[in-house]
């Protein structure tokens, strides 16, 4: 068995520490390692990240929060493994050269590194959805150009990646959400929803950003635009549909009325350990095997466009191309950010994200597409700019001024 060589950057955070299960179990599981560990990155917990050299055996250690360095260089000075820190040390770590290089980053803050590794020469192992929506085609040409993959990770893009026999043939993509927990909450509610309720998944273990998007369902709105460059399908062709089990993780339908489906146990650990082994799948897995019997039944649903509007505003974003992906996207952020800070309501979220995406559609520029890694950094930063006037001008709303 070839060993391959990972890294992985947020390996603190949800997808990382799931990565580390998958790794951990994936080596006991065999004679000799499946894994071997060059590098491991993570954003401010040195507690966490030195458990996990450890218990990996990482040759280089990376925090992003510089005045952590000191922590993690003290804590790990028995250990044969170099320390960094710093942004350009994150972005370093993911251009060692590796088979693949797990990009777990949350935000627009992931796309850096993700776009090191792949100028590198390295596969990539994509579980970081901002990335792909500020800089899809970008980052598809970058990896054309230095002929490696970009093997999606996120549970539904993995599993249309998984049943994707003949891109030509497919009639259209079908992503499943389960609603989240407020699936059945009339939109007159959402207004007094606070954050520990909004965090309150009904099925997935996640962290904060990426649960408030599940509340807001643009998560879903999200992984719709990733899933259009990912696979160069026109949203017209991606359809979102409710599924509350979150057994289905997505489907593909074929022109001659087949349709596949990727089906397992709602466990992040599935589509890590096939996108880090891809395009082998001998390796046994952690997840739980999915009993069809005691499973019982499947429901599906339409998607109430009325209640959660976050799903329309990104097709209307990748309807109109150019730089509207991406001010989206880093509206979205920080509005959310806001929203757990109490600085704005639940339903302010969404409203601030259509203000941002409106203001911007109405400049001259806005459909030139961005070019360059600089190019998206700078549009990330005037967007966040405008979305904290925009927090502003919500809780003037939200007080009746």
């Amino acid at each position: 068995m070839v060993r391959r060589q990972v890294s992985i950057i947020g390996s603190t955070g949800s997808v990382g520490t799931s990565a580390a299960s998958v790794i951990k179990y994936a080596n006991a599981a065999e004679a000799e390692p499946v894994f071997e560990v060059d590098a491991l990155v993570a954003g401010s917990d040195v507690d966490g990240l030195v458990q996990q050299v450890k218990a990996l055996g990482a040759r280089h250690a990376v925090i992003a929060d510089e005045s952590r360095y000191n922590d993690l260089k003290e804590a790990l000075d028995s250990q044969d493994v170099t320390c960094a820190a710093g942004k350009a040390a994150v972005c370093e770590a993911a251009a060692r050269p590796v088979d693949r290089v797990l990009a777990a980053v949350v935000g627009i803050a992931g796309l850096p590194s993700t776009f090191a590794a792949i100028e590198a020469g390295n596969s990539v192992a994509l579980a970081n959805k901002e990335s792909m929506v500020c800089a899809g085609p970008i980052l598809k040409a970058l990896a054309t150009q230095n002929g490696v993959s970009i093997v999606p990770t996120d549970s539904e893009h993995n599993a249309m990646f998984q049943v994707m026999e003949q891109r030509h043939d497919v009639e259209k993509l079908i992503l499943t959400a389960s609603g989240g927990p407020f699936r059945n909450t009339p939109r007159a509610e959402l207004r007094n929803v606070t954050p520990d309720r909004a965090l309150a998944h009904p099925r997935w273990d996640m962290g904060q950003k990426i649960s408030i998007d599940s509340a807001t369902l643009f998560n879903k709105g999200l992984e719709l635009i990733e899933a259009a460059y990912l696979f160069d399908m026109p949203d017209s062709q991606i359809e979102v549909v409710v599924h509350p089990q979150s057994i289905v993780h997505s489907l593909v339908a074929y022109r001659d009325g087949s349709v596949l489906a990727q089906m397992g146990e709602p466990d992040m650990r599935t589509p890590i350990l096939h996108a880090l082994t891809w395009p082998d799948r001998r390796q046994p897995g952690p997840a739980k095997r999915l009993d069809l019997v005691a499973l019982s039944q499947l429901d599906f649903e339409a998607l109430d466009t009325d209640r959660f509007r976050s799903v329309d505003l990104c097709r209307a974003a990748l309807q109109a191309g150019g730089g509207c992906p991406t001010v989206l996207n880093c509206a979205n952020e920080a509005a959310v950010a806001a929203f757990l800070a109490g600085q704005c309501g639940f339903v302010d979220i969404e409203w601030i994200v259509a203000e941002a995406l409106s203001r911007f559609s109405a400049r001259a520029d806005a459909s030139i597409p961005l070019d360059s890694l600089d190019a998206v950094l700078a549009l990330d930063a005037d967007a966040k700019r405008l979305a904290q006037d925009l927090v502003k001008q919500a809780a003037l709303r939200r007080e009746g001024v």
